[in-house]
């Protein structure tokens, strides 16, 4: 994810990846594994699908506030997505140029909890009574990476948590982790062969150790069959609470895609492929289960 130019855009990509690839071991792991084998040179080599975010959606916060971030760096906010069971909104944003990553961000439709949890929800960001990225530099790279490894609330209770967990594992996740990465993803329609389709790529990923959310099966499928996602499911790391309490809780994960030809682009050589003939965009009921790589029926057998 390192490039040539420092243009903001760049400069806090780069800060979240770096971050996001040290706390989440799958990330190196797949990496070495691939350049060990010879199917890329180094990090720089996979191409990055997407990135996704998890927000909160209240006054200040969520994705009103959360897309100026992107929309300022030349993105384009594109489909809305709803998730129901979930209680979830989400969209997706495409990149000013083919080199960066797509965005996904999700936020918590939180007065569709119930009163007792967003009461916990409000008792943390009660104090937020302006939207903190107005406060930012948006042409400052490195105000915009501190800002996203800044908490913007306290740690919360491990009570507060465990009773969030039991409504909204997505609520428990964002209360603890608030701005951290998601995932990022692996295309893996852009690798070499023998990994460039996502059966092949999974087996990859599990004879290395790691464990696959099997969330609507192993491979996610859109109803047009063009878009395939699989994913790691999130390890478990010893989260620190407030009164120094304890608990193992779900981190990041990694995500893999597979985008297929356009109908109207199959004769074309595949040398001659670009981004533009390929699948676009996201999948409701794919995405509905890769939100699942964090929770509990996914992650309770991945605990070191």
């Amino acid at each position: 994810m390192n490039f040539e130019t420092q243009k903001p855009l760049d400069i806090f990509l780069n800060m979240l990846f770096d971050r996001y690839a040290k706390d989440v071991p799958a990330v190196k792991k797949i990496t070495n594994s691939l350049i060990s084998l010879g199917v890329v040179r180094d990090q720089d080599e996979i191409i990055n699908d997407h990135i996704a975010f998890r927000t909160l959606g209240v006054p200040h916060l969520g994705i009103a506030s959360f897309e100026k971030i992107f929309l300022h760096q030349g993105y384009k906010k594109m489909d809305y997505y709803h998730f129901e069971g979930k209680k979830l909104n989400a969209y997706w944003y495409a990149p000013p140029s083919p080199e960066y990553p797509r965005i996904f961000m999700s936020e918590l439709i939180v007065r569709d909890l119930s009163a007792a949890s967003q009461v916990i929800i409000h008792k943390y960001i009660k104090h937020i009574d302006k939207d903190p990225v107005d406060e930012l530099d948006l042409d400052n790279g490195y105000q915009i990476g501190e800002f996203f490894h800044q908490p913007l609330w306290q740690l919360p209770d491990l009570d507060d948590y465990q009773f969030l967990l039991e409504e909204s594992e997505y609520a428990a996740w964002v209360i603890y982790n608030r701005y951290y990465l998601n995932h990022y993803t692996i295309s893996v329609h852009d690798l070499k062969k023998g990994y460039n389709t996502l059966e092949e790529f999974n087996e990859f990923v599990e004879s290395l150790g790691l464990k696959l959310n099997t969330a609507g099966g192993k491979i996610k499928v859109s109803p047009d069959g063009l878009l395939r996602q699989s994913s790691t499911v999130a390890e478990m790391k010893d989260a620190i609470f407030a009164e120094d309490q304890t608990m193992p809780i779900a981190g990041s994960y990694v995500e893999f895609s597979e985008r297929l030809v356009l109908p109207e682009f199959k004769n074309l050589p595949m040398t001659d492929l670009k981004r533009s003939h390929r699948r676009e965009g996201f999948e409701t009921n794919n995405a509905d289960k890769i939100f699942e790589s964090t929770y509990i029926r996914q992650t309770k057998d991945n605990q070191s």
